[in-house]
C-alpha cells in the first residue's frame, strides 16, 4: 500500500466553507436526534451512543467507498464538517463524568465500554461495506496480485 504525502500548506477558502456548511448540517441533525431521544443528565445518554455509532459507521463507509474518488473539500465537508459536528466525544465524556459523580460507577464503565466497542465495531462494518460498494478492486489488492 502506497501512502502519498500531502503538500498542502493549509485549508483553502473552499475547504473552510465546506466544513462550515457541513457543521451546520451535522449540528442540526445532532440536536434533532437529541430532542427525539431526550434523557436526564444523570441517566445513560442513549442519544449520544446512537449518534456516535451512526457517525462511526457512516465515516467508515465514506472513507472506504468515497474518499478515493472525491476532492479534498468534499472529504472535509463530510468528515470533520457533518460527521465531526454530528458525533461528539465531549458529550460522551460529560455523560460518563456525570454518571460517576452521581454514584453510577458501574453504569459509567458500561457506557465507556459499550460506546467505544460499538463505535469501533460500527466503523469496521462501515469500512467493510464501503469496500464492497467501491467499484473495482482496491489498488492495494490489485498491486499484490501482480
Amino acid at each position: 500500500m502506497t501512502v502519498q504525502a500531502s503538500k498542502r500548506q493549509g485549508a483553502s477558502p473552499r475547504d473552510l466553507a465546506a466544513v462550515f456548511v457541513g457543521s451546520l448540517i451535522g449540528t442540526t441533525l445532532r440536536v434533532l436526534l437529541d430532542g427525539a431521544i431526550a434523557h436526564d443528565p444523570d441517566e445513560f445518554a442513549l442519544s449520544t451512543l446512537i449518534v456516535n455509532v451512526i457517525g462511526s459507521f457512516v465515516l467508515g463507509l465514506l472513507v472506504a467507498a468515497l474518499w478515493p474518488r472525491v476532492p479534498g473539500w468534499v472529504r472535509v465537508g463530510l468528515g470533520p464538517g457533518i460527521l465531526g459536528s454530528f458525533t461528539t466525544f465531549s458529550a460522551l465524556a460529560v455523560s460518563i463524568v456525570t454518571l460517576a459523580q452521581g454514584g453510577e460507577i458501574v453504569l459509567a464503565i458500561v457506557s465507556i465500554v459499550v460506546s467505544i466497542g460499538l463505535g469501533m465495531l460500527s466503523a469496521w462494518a462501515g469500512l467493510a461495506l464501503g469496500a464492497r460498494l467501491r467499484p473495482g478492486q482496491p489498488p492495494e489488492i490489485a498491486e499484490a496480485q501482480e
